[in-house]
């Protein structure tokens, strides 16, 4: 009897152990994950709001188009004309990711769903500025630059995170084509991702005023820097425009893509490694890097750019701007300022802030 309690007690010490070892166990296994993966609270998004069409049966079928925009609070007008031309000119199954701060969410979703834009399928994902952290300047001018949504395309595989291709666009782009065209854009094998390239057509060939000619690498990059140096890129390479991007997200994982930019804006920040007359966004530089000679590339008419700088109405015909597929109002006067060229063809496609909040300049207005 003795002896059959004293191997009750053995064994439940033994089990007491065994207990306590495992606990151990998946203590350090949870440490262990966290020390692997330090960044995972910060940098994966949090989902805010689907559309009800994302939830049901919808009458657009066939393959889903992922498409990634920015919603940034001082030009949402911007993304709503954006969504709407690329909605209302196909029929295909696109289904938008809207990146945003906290504070927009709320006037992003009353637009969405009082007006037509309440028929398309979207979600909308907060972007976290901490995962810029230790990558961006600290000068003046680059903080000027430094707008945090700009920096949503280095992520795109965190914001869709099933589709093996997706569509990147600026918010300042009003799409006049069927955005299935756009999407089964071929892109070479190994490629990650397809650009404009800046020397592809008239509507590449664009002065920028105050920064000298922007169509290749030495208008973004700082050729006497080692780092540069070492790359062996030859300065005079035509560069791309990242405003449109259609991406292999496979390949984009694959090639550590967003590690790789990351790395080079960490690097600028010790080394300020791009160029001195960098007028636009300060996103390109990196890209330009991490592409460089490994994009394929987009139809002209499918990125018609420029059309927010000096003498954009002299460069285009009201012809040409009708036929192109997809425009572009990349530089300092948008369509829905005052002094913008061809304003009236954004107009179409604007649809009005219920809240009252947005409202386009106009020259004339009673």
């Amino acid at each position: 009897m003795t002896l059959r309690r004293v191997n009750v007690v053995i064994l439940l010490l033994l089990v007491v152990a065994f207990l306590i070892i495992v606990q151990r166990n998946l203590l350090n296994l949870s440490d262990f994950l966290h020390q692997e993966n330090p960044d995972d609270g910060l940098i994966h998004p949090f989902e805010v709001e689907l559309s009800p069409n994302l939830r049901r049966e919808s009458e657009r079928k066939g393959e889903e188009i992922p498409i990634l925009i920015t919603a940034a609070e001082d030009r949402l007008g911007a993304v709503v004309a954006a969504m709407n031309s690329v909605y209302q000119n196909s029929k295909a199954n696109v289904v938008f990711t809207i990146v945003t701060l906290n504070d927009t969410v709320g006037h992003l979703k009353v637009w969405l769903s009082n007006t037509e834009l309440k028929n398309t399928k979207y979600k909308i994902v907060i972007f976290n500025p901490e995962i810029l952290s230790g990558k961006l300047s600290k000068d003046a001018q680059s903080l000027e630059a430094a707008k945090p949504l700009t920096f949503a395309r280095f992520y795109l595989p965190l914001y869709i995170p099933d589709a093996e291709k997706a569509i990147y666009l600026d918010d300042d782009i009003i799409v006049q084509g069927d955005i299935q065209e756009l999407y089964e854009t071929n892109l070479r094998p190994g490629h990650a991702a397809a650009f404009s390239d800046d020397c592809d057509s008239a509507s590449a060939k664009g002065i920028i005023r105050g920064a000298g000619n922007q169509n290749n690498y030495i208008g973004f990059l700082d050729f006497k820097k080692e780092a540069i140096k070492r790359l062996g890129m030859k300065a005079n390479t035509c560069s791309f425009n990242p405003g449109v991007i259609i991406a292999n997200l496979t390949e984009w994982r694959n090639q550590n893509v967003t590690e790789q930019l990351a790395h080079w804006m960490e690097l600028n920040t010790h080394e300020d490694l791009y160029s001195k007359t960098l007028a636009e966004s300060i996103v390109t530089p990196p890209l330009l890097i991490v592409f460089y000679k490994r994009h394929s590339t987009i139809n002209p008419t499918w990125h018609v750019r420029h059309l927010g700088t000096t003498g954009a109405g002299n460069r285009y015909s009201p012809q040409f701007v009708r036929a192109a597929k997809l425009l572009h109002w990349n530089g300092h006067y948008k369509p829905w300022g005052r002094t913008s060229s061809f304003s009236d063809v954004w107009d179409k496609w604007f649809i009005p802030d219920p809240t009252g909040k947005f409202h386009p300049v106009r020259r004339h207005t009673d």
